[in-house]
């Protein structure tokens, strides 16, 4: 409910009260009470000090004075937006309001490839709450269930946002878009969610259950080429490399060529629904560089940073930090911490998600206790230990001193 205006709140205080008694008490005319009750006048800070005193108001009226009008006419526009929302949600679905919804999807896919996740979380959430309403109400089964398929990608995009905010809610959200895409009976879209949620389980370290999800990802599929496989097989081969199985990590990545040589060009885009050439030389590169094959792994770093664009921010920070694992596995030390600390520093602020701030400190945790002390590795280290979204120094650089 919104809150009432000074003047709505000066009327309901001074109740049988005459106007010239509250003027009296307050030291003012009975014009100005007269106007501020009406809404013609703003009060001034010490005005509404002495009608609080006067009325008795225990700081209601001095609250209310500071609101400003224009934060009172955006609350106003607030509860009028979602007013109108909760009415044309009980109105029949038409194609036209389908194919937009079906457009917002598409849009926040894209989206999620270089805008921060910290931008894109709060308009999430008020069009989720949009799409949330509209299903509250009746439909005829085909417009359900295409409204349903947009709830389950929205969720997704959700559940992603949040693990790469490094929150552990996205593990609820991985649950209602599995839900929701069963609820449509839509195969391809349960395989694309079992392939992103077992990056989850790759990132928590829970290697093993990471395979079972991504091969339940491309069994889902069953055969039909959509983004699911495609993105399922490489996870699979990354998460085979991080356990040493040379063999059966290269058959997925194998797996995985296929995968998206299957999609149709329309598939092989930058955007979350998407799975492109790009992403799979950096998925192989990563899982080359798991097997300390560094040769492999340099060859596919190399392409994959010439074929992402600059703006995939997070990605190419990704390759990079690969490219100085490497340069650890082979005993450069303080070139490895330099190019890390590098790809942190010269990434802007929105952009140093938990996922990338996680993967540099993998970094730090390879390195022998005996070679802790290098000092780029220091550097490093202090680095990753700023608060987040610190902004950077005079020089634009967030190193911290040698001192």
């Amino acid at each position: 409910m919104t809150e009432e205006a000074f003047g709505e709140a000066l009327r309901r205080l001074r109740g049988s009260r005459s106007i010239r008694d509250v003027a009296q008490l307050a030291n003012c005319s009975k014009t100005m009470v007269g106007d501020l009750e009406n809404g013609k006048r703003r009060p001034t800070p010490p005005l509404a000090a002495a009608l609080d005193k006067a009325l008795g108001a225990r700081g209601e009226l001095t609250a209310l004075a500071a609101v400003r009008p224009e934060m009172r006419a955006l609350e106003q526009a607030a509860t009028l937006q979602r007013g109108l929302s909760d009415a044309l949600a009980a109105g029949a679905m038409t194609d036209a309001g389908l194919d937009d919804w079906e457009y917002t999807v598409a849009r926040y896919g894209r989206a999620t490839r270089y805008r921060p996740e910290g931008d894109l979380l709060p308009e999430l959430i008020s069009d989720i709450a949009d799409l949330q309403r509209v299903l509250t109400h009746r439909h005829p089964l085909p417009v359900r269930r295409r409204l349903t398929l947009a709830l389950a990608q929205m969720s997704g995009l959700m559940a992603l946002t949040l693990l790469k905010l490094g929150d552990p809610s996205s593990r609820d959200w991985w649950r209602t878009g599995r839900a929701a895409a069963a609820a449509a009976e839509d195969r391809a879209t349960l395989s694309w969610i079992y392939a992103q949620e077992a990056y989850q389980l790759y990132y928590s370290h829970d290697i093993e259950g990471a395979v079972e999800l991504a091969c339940r990802a491309q069994q889902l599929a069953g055969g039909l080429p959509c983004v699911g496989p495609a993105l399922a097989a490489p996870l699979e081969a990354r998460a085979h490399a991080l356990l040493g199985h040379k063999n059966e990590a290269a058959a997925a990545l194998t797996s995985a060529a296929t995968a998206l040589e299957r999609l149709d060009p329309g598939d092989r885009i930058g955007s979350a629904f998407g799975y492109s050439e790009s992403q799979l030389r950096f998925h192989s590169g990563n899982a080359w560089t798991h097997l300390k094959e560094i040769g492999r792994a340099r060859d596919e770093q190399a392409r994959a940073l010439e074929l992402y664009p600059a703006g995939d921010h997070t990605d190419r920070a990704l390759i990079l930090l690969d490219q100085a694992a490497c340069l650890a596995f082979e005993g450069d030390l303080a070139g490895a911490a330099t190019l890390a600390t590098d790809t942190i520093v010269n990434l802007p602020s929105a952009h140093r998600s938990a996922l990338i701030i996680y993967r540099a400190k993998e970094l730090t945790t390879t390195v022998p206790k005996a070679r802790q002390s290098v000092q780029e590795m220091r550097v490093l280290r202090e680095v990753l230990a700023l608060p987040p979204g610190r902004g950077t120094d005079d020089d634009g650089d967030d190193r911290p001193g040698d001192a």
